[in-house]
C-alpha cells in the first residue's frame, strides 16, 4: 500500500488519522494519505517564521533565484514521475498531464526567476515646506509565513504558481494540496527536499478543509497571507479567518462564465475554440464556459455544431493523443453534477446533447465520467444558469442586441473571464471592458500567459495574482526616508 505522508520542516511525519485517495478514473485505491494534525501545523509555523525572518529571508535574491532554478532542474528531470501522479490522482489522459500540467508547470518556475531579477523598487528625491530635502526608496521584505492551498483541478501547477513567488520573496511555504490530489505535491516536496531550500522554508501538510488541516492553517496566528484557489464558499470562510490578524490573502474563486458569440464570428475558430472552452478537463477549470449567448442569426447553427463536435469527443482513454474528456474529480463531484443536470428540464429547458453518464464495459464503469452536456431553452433564473456546475455542461441562448447581452453576460454574482467573438475589432474591444470580469480573452479561449495579472470580481476572487503581482503580495513593502542637510 503507498502511503503519503507529511512533509514538516525536513521531516517525513504520519498520522494516526489516514483517509484513502481513490482513482477517478476506475476507482482503484491510488494511495492511504496521513491528514496533519495540529501539532504538525504549529511546528511547520514555527520552523517557517525562523527560517523566513532569518537564514533564507536574509540571503540576496540572486541566490534564493540559483536555489530555485536548482529545483526546476531537478524537477524537468522527474517530470514523467510527477506527470504519473497527475494521472493517478485526476484521472486525466497522459497527452493531457504532459501538456496542461507537467513541463507548463515546471516551466513556472524559471518564468519567475526571471521577474524577480528584474523587480525593481523605487525612489524619489523631494523637499517639503520650509526648506527641507531628502530622498526616500522602498525596499522589499519576505512577508514571512505564506499558506499555499491549491485545488485538485490542475493541482501541480497552481502549487507552483503560489509556491515559486512565495519562495523566490524570501518567505516560507507551508504547502496544502487538496485531498483530492495529494500525489504530486508529495513529491515536490520529495524532490524539494534534495535541494538548498532550507528545511523549515517549505512545509507540506496532507488533510481536508473544514475541521482539519485547513481550517487549522488558515486559522493559525503564526500564517502571514495566504494563497488559495478553490470554491468561492471556502475562500469565504478563509477570509473571515484571516481578519483575525489582519492577514492577506489572495483569492481565486468559481466563475459562471460567460461566452458572447456575435453574427459575424468566423464560426470555424469559434467552434474549435467554445469546444475547449466548455468541455477541456471535463469542464474543471475555472475559466471554462458554461452560458454562452450567440446573435439569433447564427444560434442555430452553433448550437447544431457544438453539439456534434460534442459527440465526437474522446472519452476516457488514457492512452489518446489529442483533446478528449476524462472523469470528474470523485463520484461525490458527480453526484453535484448530475443533480444540477436534473434541473434543466424541471425549470423548463431542454438537453440537446448529453445529459447522462457513458457507458462502459471495463473497469471504467466505477469512474466518476459524465457525457459533454448542451442545453438550451432555459430562463435566466434557472438553478443552472445561477450555479457553478464545474462540469463539461454548457446552456446557450440567442440574443439581439449588444446592449443586450452585456447585460446578461453581468448578470451573476461570478466575474472571473469572458470570451468574445467577433471580427469587428471596434466591438471587441468596445464590448470587453464593459463585461464585469478579471480577464477576457477575443477570438480565443485560454490562450494565456502565466505572467499576466489575473483577478475576480464579485465571487470569483480577491487580489491580483501572477507575474509581478504575485512576486509584490508575498512582500512586505517597507520605505526608507533619507534627509539630505545642507553644509
Amino acid at each position: 500500500m503507498k502511503e503519503l505522508r507529511n512533509y514538516v520542516a525536513g521531516q517525513w511525519l504520519g498520522s494516526t488519522k489516514t483517509f484513502e485517495k481513490r482513482s477517478p478514473f476506475d476507482g482503484s485505491l491510488v494511495a492511504l494519505v496521513h491528514e496533519a494534525d495540529r501539532a504538525m501545523v504549529d511546528t511547520a509555523v514555527d520552523a517557517g517564521r525562523a527560517t523566513a525572518l532569518g537564514q533564507w529571508g536574509s540571503l540576496a535574491i540572486a541566490r534564493r533565484v540559483a536555489i530555485l532554478r536548482d529545483l526546476s532542474a531537478r524537477l524537468k528531470a522527474r517530470v514523467d514521475d510527477l506527470i504519473a501522479a497527475e494521472v493517478m490522482d485526476t484521472g486525466r489522459s497522459y497527452w493531457q498531464a504532459r501538456n496542461f500540467d507537467g513541463m507548463r508547470a515546471i516551466g513556472v518556475i524559471d518564468a519567475y526567476c526571471d521577474l524577480a531579477m528584474g523587480l525593481e523598487n523605487r525612489s524619489s528625491t523631494f523637499a517639503v515646506e520650509g526648506g527641507a530635502r531628502g530622498f526616500w526608496y522602498t525596499v522589499r521584505r519576505p512577508k514571512g509565513v505564506i499558506a499555499c492551498i491549491a485545488p485538485w483541478n490542475v493541482p501541480l501547477l497552481m502549487m507552483l504558481l503560489k509556491a515559486a513567488p512565495a519562495l523566490l520573496m524570501g518567505n516560507a511555504v507551508i504547502a496544502k494540496p487538496s485531498e483530492e490530489t495529494p500525489s504530486s505535491c508529495t513529491l515536490l516536496a520529495e524532490i524539494i527536499s534534495q535541494t538548498d531550500i532550507p528545511k523549515g522554508a517549505f512545509s507540506m501538510l496532507h488533510g481536508h478543509g473544514a475541521n482539519s488541516t485547513g481550517e487549522l492553517l488558515t486559522s493559525h496566528p503564526g500564517v502571514d497571507a495566504v494563497m488559495f484557489t478553490g470554491e468561492s464558499s471556502t475562500g469565504g470562510a478563509i477570509m473571515k479567518s484571516a481578519a483575525n490578524g489582519l492577514r492577506d490573502v489572495a483569492f481565486e474563486l468559481g466563475g459562471k462564465n460567460a461566452a458572447i458569440v456575435f453574427d459575424d464570428a468566423e464560426m470555424d475558430r469559434t467552434i474549435e475554440g467554445m469546444t475547449r472552452a466548455a468541455f477541456f478537463n471535463c469542464g474543471q477549470i475555472c475559466f471554462c464556459t458554461e452560458r454562452a449567448y450567440v446573435h439569433r442569426n447564427r444560434f442555430d447553427e452553433f448550437v447544431a455544431r457544438l453539439s456534434d463536435a460534442a459527440r465526437k469527443i474522446v472519452i476516457g482513454q488514457r492512452e489518446h493523443e489529442g483533446f478528449s474528456i476524462d472523469p470528474l474529480i470523485s463520484q461525490g463531484h458527480r453526484d453535484k453534477v448530475m443533480g444540477l443536470l436534473a434541473t434543466i428540464e424541471q425549470d423548463g429547458g431542454t438537453i440537446v446533447q448529453g445529459g447522462g453518464i457513458p457507458v462502459f464495459d471495463d473497469a471504467r464503469s466505477r469512474g466518476s465520467f459524465v457525457q459533454p452536456t448542451i442545453a438550451i431553452g432555459l430562463p435566466e433564473t434557472a438553478r443552472f444558469i445561477k450555479s457553478e456546475v464545474f462540469g463539461p455542461v454548457i446552456h446557450i441562448r440567442p440574443f439581439d442586441e449588444e446592449e443586450e447581452v452585456i447585460a446578461l453576460a453581468n448578470d451573476s454574482q461570478y466575474g472571473l473571464a469572458t470570451s468574445i467573438w467577433t471580427n469587428n475589432v471596434s466591438r471587441a474591444h468596445r464590448v470587453a471592458p464593459q463585461i464585469r470580469v478579471g480577464h477576457a480573452w477575443i477570438n480565443s479561449w485560454q490562450v494565456r500567459d502565466l505572467q499576466s495579472p489575473l483577478t475576480g470580481a464579485g465571487l470569483s476572487g480577491i487580489g491580483e495574482q501572477f507575474g509581478r503581482s504575485s512576486l509584490e503580495f508575498c512582500t512586505q513593502p517597507q520605505t526608507i526616508t533619507v534627509r539630505v542637510f545642507e553644509q
